[in-house]
């Protein structure tokens, strides 16, 4: 008799009747399904390594930016001409060493901003808000997050990690400096997300206040989105499955990552910038990381921005929000200067 069949993902699978050997049925369904899994976890793989990887270069900007690449470049001179100095973690550990780069201010202040780079990027792909900063009279710090530029690391590990290494970055601030200190926390993209989950910590007082600049609410909220978005697929099986790669591989599932959960702790005034045409980090996950926050906030949505283009748009713009913002939560003084 033939068996009866039935469609799951654009396979066919049969369902035999009592009659059939036990030999026959679990052969006909052993082999599709062992393949659909085989094919599952390959993808699933493929996706981690894609995603979590480190690569040793930085990518080319999207299109829409690519504009801005004379800009761009001319602030990557003044950055490369700029003294500066090398700072470590674990310096003599090739394995775990983490480094950054610190601009001192053109006059002598208390004010440090610690600048968190995008992903695939380092801290020099941030040199246009270390110019900005600079200008307003602080001390900038640009690390290269774990899995990027200079830092050691195989993975990228999307600011959950790294949120602990920030935390030694802001105490090596603050040893290298007189008990004054005023820090500002500023990131964009992964960095803005590595600041939100950053703020759930306990920070030390010299930690005055935040700037997230698109970062995304959560890294699974972030996966599910994208895999629809790039690839037509849904939530399941792939994301489960990379999330328990992530688990072995990095020590974390991806709903630990959470920007949200980490914001309902925080104490620090924080503003939100978020392009209101971010189709790579949506913005409803804006509203979202504002709403979960009970300290002291504010959320710009800058109109016909695309993701990470809210200060290309209009930098004059960008620095007078900022600086708004700074001048009401972090130090008054700003605008004197």
């Amino acid at each position: 008799m033939l068996p009866q069949r039935f469609f799951y993902n654009d396979q066919v699978f049969c369902i035999l009747r009592k009659d059939e050997s036990p030999l026959k049925k679990s052969t006909t369904l052993a082999l599709p399904l062992l393949g659909a899994a085989a094919t599952t976890l390959l993808a699933s793989e493929h996706l981690f390594n894609f995603a979590f990887k480190r690569v040793n270069y930085v990518p080319e900007t999207s299109a829409e930016k690519q504009k801005y690449a004379d800009a761009y470049y001319a602030y990557v001179d003044w950055y490369q001409s700029t003294p500066k100095e090398t700072w470590y973690l674990h310096e003599h550990d090739p394995q775990n060493r983490m480094v950054a780069e610190y601009i001192p201010a053109a006059t002598p202040h208390n004010r440090t901003v610690i600048i968190a780079h995008g992903y695939k990027g380092n801290g020099e792909t941030m040199a246009n808000f270390a110019q900005m900063y600079h200008n307003l009279g602080f001390n900038v710090l640009l690390p290269d997050d774990r899995g990027h530029g200079e830092s050691a690391g195989k993975y990228i590990s999307f600011g959950w990690l790294d949120r602990l290494d920030y935390l030694q970055w802001i105490q090596q601030v603050i040893d290298r400096s007189n008990s004054q200190v005023q820090i500002l926390l500023f990131g964009v993209s992964m960095g803005g997300a590595t600041m939100e989950m950053l703020s759930g910590e306990t920070l030390p007082p010299q930690v005055k206040a935040i700037i997230a600049d698109c970062g995304y609410s959560s890294v699974e909220a972030e996966l599910v989105y994208l895999l629809k978005r790039w690839y037509h697929l849904p939530k399941y099986p792939i994301e489960p499955l990379v999330s328990t790669i992530s688990k072995r591989r990095l020590g974390y599932y991806l709903n630990d990552v959470t920007s949200i959960d980490q914001l309902k702790k925080n104490r620090r005034p924080i503003l939100f910038i978020h392009g209101e045409k971010d189709v790579y980090v949506p913005v409803g996950m804006a509203y979202e990381n504002y709403a979960a926050t009970h300290a002291p906030k504010q959320l710009w949505i800058v109109k016909n921005a695309t993701h990470a283009e809210s200060f290309w748009i209009n930098p004059q713009r960008y620095r007078a929000r900022v600086l708004d913002f700074l001048t009401t939560y972090f130090d008054p003084e700003l605008l004197s200067d």
